[in-house]
């Protein structure tokens, strides 16, 4: 049986969203934070204060990048321009992997600025996962893709969202970033079940989680990342990491974002609850998939970059 590609990636522990108005705090202090992410198009064709804000950051913890422009689902041809900037990027901090969402924001060359949602069918699936082996080819590490929030589906979609990413992740041989907010914001937003959802995703294939607060509005909730999560998060959390086995996790606060020690505290309580994962009653128990091997440092050390074997993705 052929191992996982990102089977060997690394569990980080429990990291937060790099934002410029906690800079100050970060560089004076060295929080105890297990790893940074940043949002990959923030840090492409610039430089002065914020590239050397992130090479101070990137000396002392893992940094991993998590993008919004890669527009996967796209049938504009792929950006091999915009890649090559997303790598030399991701050697510069040494991350073991790349990130971004499955959704498409490209059409006839124009930026759409916002994440929009695939049709779940075969010809979409086949469509995207030729996309995916060849941007991990460019790439030359491990693709990432998750889940997005999403508003509105196609009436003619012939399997579920999971079913799409389940597919997905194995025939490209990617990796899962399981956003356990957009699950519950798109399960309340779409009438199903979040926690069949979690259920159906390849456990092996779930490289991370990300945590989040919402907005809720008259007919549904909106993901701002502007809030603390919701106990019907946390719960859902708790069962993505029983059924996992653990996996690192990033909590992403983006708007009316508080100070510093407020942010540390809501990933301290992520801690506390990957330790107390809970089954859901309604749920059967599966047994977890095998963990990440390895450390950050031993990736680190062996600066993770390999070429991917032909006509697979890495």
């Amino acid at each position: 049986m052929t191992r996982s590609a990102v089977a060997h990636l690394p569990n980080l522990g429990f990291g937060l969203g790099l934002r410029t108005i906690h800079y100050p705090h970060i560089l004076s202090r060295w929080p105890r934070v297990d790893w940074f992410e940043i949002v990959t198009e923030n840090f492409l064709d610039t430089g002065g204060r914020p590239m050397r804000v992130l090479d101070q950051v990137a000396e002392r913890y893992p940094v991993m990048l998590h993008g919004v422009s890669m527009s996967i689902g796209s049938t504009d041809p792929i950006d091999r321009a915009f890649l090559k900037k997303v790598k030399a990027l991701a050697e510069r901090v040494k991350a073991p992997w790349v990130s971004d969402h499955v959704c498409w924001s490209h059409v006839g060359g124009h930026q759409m600025h916002d994440l929009l949602p695939l049709p779940y069918d075969e010809p979409t699936l086949r469509h995207v996962v030729r996309r995916a082996r060849a941007i991990q080819e460019i790439l030359e590490r491990p693709l990432v893709l998750e889940n997005p929030s999403t508003y509105l589906a196609f009436a003619h979609s012939t399997m579920t969202e999971w079913e799409f990413i389940a597919r997905l992740a194995e025939e490209a041989d990617c990796g899962v970033l399981l956003d356990v907010n957009n699950v519950y914001v798109s399960s309340v937003n779409h009438g199903f079940d979040a926690h069949e959802y979690v259920a159906g995703i390849p456990a092996d294939r779930v490289v991370y989680f990300h945590l989040a607060g919402h907005t809720r509005y008259s007919t549904h909730l909106l993901d701002t990342h502007s809030d603390h999560v919701v106990e019907p998060v946390w719960e859902l959390y708790r069962d993505a990491q029983r059924r996992t086995g653990g996996r690192s996790t990033l909590l992403e606060w983006d708007e009316s974002i508080p100070e510093f020690a407020v942010v540390k505290r809501e990933l301290d309580a992520a801690k506390a609850a990957a330790r107390r994962p809970r089954c859901d009653p309604a749920s059967p128990c599966r047994r977890p998939g095998p963990r990440p091997t390895g450390s950050w440092r031993s990736a680190r050390r062996a600066n993770i970059s390999p070429r991917p074997p032909s006509g697979r993705c890495w």
